[in-house]
């Protein structure tokens, strides 16, 4: 009687194919990248393996110190949804923190689908950097010093950004510009490794 059953559900919706012919089963459209208005990205970057397990091989320290000043040390974070690298200025306590966002299997969309949703105070898509999409977030308004940048490198993975800036640091009036450079150095890293 089981077996029935199951043949009955196995085999529901298939009486119009005909022998021959047979349809692939559709996406939903929820799994379908990218969605939510999200920009496709052109060229996916797909050596990423280094720098999810050490996540500060993605930018060198010293082209962080080019950009940002002196760095005091670094410290690898690893957090629920990937590894983060956090570069700590010796002007402190500002610091930037990077890493690909490994648990996130759907990139920029599920940034874009939180926008529809209203989780955002701040959501500003920007110029491609290095040819890939990026956009600002954020739960709050922004604050000085501090910005949050997602940028594509497939459809399903987004390295972030989070620059967290002081009185004494020399990009404190622009961490976005910050988090844009740190951005562009990693994906020039990934592409040339």
């Amino acid at each position: 009687m089981a077996v029935a059953a199951v043949m009955v559900v196995l085999t529901g919706g298939c009486s119009d194919q005909k022998p021959g012919n047979p349809t692939p089963a559709p996406t939903p459209a929820s799994t379908q990248l990218p969605r939510d208005g999200a920009p496709a990205v052109p060229e996916p970057i797909k050596n990423t393996a280094g720098a999810e397990t050490d996540p500060c091989s993605a930018v060198k320290t010293s082209q962080i110190e080019e950009l940002g000043g002196k760095v005091e040390k670094t410290v690898t974070d690893d957090g629920a949804l990937g590894k983060n690298c956090g570069w700590i200025f010796e002007e402190g306590p500002s610091n930037v923190n990077a890493g690909l966002v490994v648990g996130n299997k759907e990139g920029l969309s599920s940034l874009y689908a939180k926008k529809a949703h209203g989780d955002f105070v701040t959501f500003k898509p920007i110029d491609p950097i290095e040819g890939y999409p990026a956009v600002i977030y954020g739960t709050t308004a922004g604050r000085e010093g501090f910005c949050n940048l997602a940028v594509g490198l497939r459809d399903d993975l987004v390295y972030t950004i989070v620059p967290q800036l002081y009185t004494g640091n020399p990009m404190l009036s622009d961490p976005c510009g910050l988090a844009a450079k740190v951005a562009a150095a990693a994906i020039k890293n990934f592409k040339g490794a």
